[in-house]
């Protein structure tokens, strides 16, 4: 038995819902199911032919800007860990500028396991660099590489939902903090990012 391919009016108005939720939650995030519907264009009904709850909504959102993620953890195959970290970092930032209302979402307590699970290959390279920046003495090592890792995600976590993504430097300051948590100095950060002017602008860099 073949299984039939969504309709295209289907899939875009499942896309058109993703991005109108998106861009209301942005502005309210208690924004109900039916305000979230009239910014789609759709009908409360259509909607529910989507998304069995405004959770499910929320979900899908999650698990959207979680597969961007994941798949930036896995284009980051520098050898360095300083500079793979610093990498994942700022492009992390990029995407997370474009999903933050997701990313703030997923701290919610509401969702934290559901984000957890989403989000479990970009953990794992997280954990893997620790574990590499200890080995060769780039990180600090007074902490289990675990512990590490856990306090790398925790970090960026709350730099994503404090920081205004659009504020000049913004970025810079994102990549810096973890590199700092990381245990790298701010001269080192900086010796590091000058090195290497293609993972932050060059003029955030020097702001």
């Amino acid at each position: 038995m073949t299984t039939r391919a969504p309709r295209r009016d289907s899939v875009e108005n499942r896309a058109g819902i993703l991005d109108a939720a998106r861009t209301t939650l942005a502005t309210d995030p208690r924004a109900s199911i039916d305000v979230i519907a009239r910014s789609a264009g759709l009908s409360r009904r259509t909607l529910y032919g989507h998304f069995d709850d405004r959770e499910a909504l929320i979900r899908e959102l999650i698990s959207v800007g979680a597969q961007r993620f994941n798949a930036i953890a896995e284009s980051v195959t520098d050898a360095d860990p300083r500079i793979a970290l610093a990498r994942l970092a700022a492009q992390l930032w990029q995407e997370a500028a474009h999903v933050q209302v997701a990313a703030a979402l997923a701290l919610d307590e509401a969702h934290v396991q559901h984000t957890a699970d989403a989000l479990a290959p970009l953990r794992r390279t997280v954990a893997a660099l620790a574990r590499r920046g200890q080995e060769d003495g780039s990180f600090r090592t007074d902490l289990a590489a675990p512990t590490l890792a856990r306090l790398i995600e925790e970090v960026a976590r709350t730099v994503v939902s404090r920081t205004d993504a659009a504020s000049t430097g913004a970025a810079n300051l994102a990549v810096r903090t973890l590199l700092s948590i990381a245990g790298l100095s701010w001269r080192d950060a900086d010796e590091l990012l000058r090195a290497h002017p293609e993972i932050v602008d060059s003029q955030e860099v020097s702001a």
